[in-house]
């Protein structure tokens, strides 16, 4: 489904991303960890067409994307749950989410009542605040309204940046057995995480980037049971 080979990022003097190559298969889920500043969050905004790559290719289902704009990215299915959330907090959810099927509301008013039966079915707390400002919102609440959208625009492959940031240990475990729903449904995962535990158990496949570079590559498996992973990312 998405194929990047070679990708150089650089914000300035700064490379972020040193000739980086991995895919991902229709139906896994494929997580990135790595230490902060390893380069995961530019990996995910290159791929959506936020930041634009120096060199090397991004193929989406078979199409070259690297140079495509992000709202052209979001149509073709690649869909971005940023680092942080980034919900608008002035609006309610339902405009949170009525905004993400902007592509669809004039067309596809039948497919918008399927999304939202959907979004509300993962989380059926986001029903019960229909009509409250995101801003209000716990946490928790917010990073499940940012997948929320995402899922609005049906998209095929989703980018996930970060969702446990800044959550209790029981919203976490609670947003990820949602992730591997979401994953069984039909969408597509590319997971950046910094807990890693948690990422292995739900992924598929597993890359590490150190320093703008893959060092190491594997089944979920392969990754948790290696002692480097284990001592770098795994450690209690």
């Amino acid at each position: 489904m998405l194929e990047v080979r070679d990708l150089v990022v650089s914000y300035g003097a700064i490379s972020a991303l040193r000739g980086i190559s991995f895919h991902v298969d229709e139906g896994e889920i494929v997580t990135l960890i790595g230490a902060n500043g390893a380069g995961k969050s530019t990996t995910l905004r290159t791929i959506s067409g936020i930041v634009r790559p120096q060199s090397g290719s991004i193929q989406f289902l078979g199409q070259e994307i690297a140079a495509t704009r992000a709202d052209k990215i979001v149509e073709m299915g690649v869909v971005h749950v940023p680092e942080g959330r980034r919900i608008f907090a002035n609006l309610t959810v339902e405009e949170n989410l009525q905004l993400a099927a902007w592509l669809r509301l004039r067309k596809e008013g039948e497919a918008v009542k399927q999304g939202f039966e959907r979004v509300f079915g993962l989380f059926p707390r986001l029903k019960e605040r229909f009509h409250q400002r995101a801003g209000t919102l716990s946490g928790g609440e917010q990073q499940m309204l940012a997948i929320g959208r995402a899922l609005m625009t049906q998209g095929k492959l989703m980018l996930l940046d970060e969702p446990s940031m800044g959550l209790a240990p029981i919203l976490i475990r609670e947003i990820f057995q949602v992730l591997q729903e979401i994953n069984q449904q039909g969408t597509t995962i590319l997971l950046v995480e910094q807990n890693a535990r948690m990422a292995l158990r739900i992924a598929n496949r597993g890359y590490v980037l150190q320093t703008g570079n893959v060092v190491m590559e594997g089944s979920a498996q392969e990754l948790a049971s290696n002692a480097d992973v284990r001592s770098a990312y795994l450690a209690a």
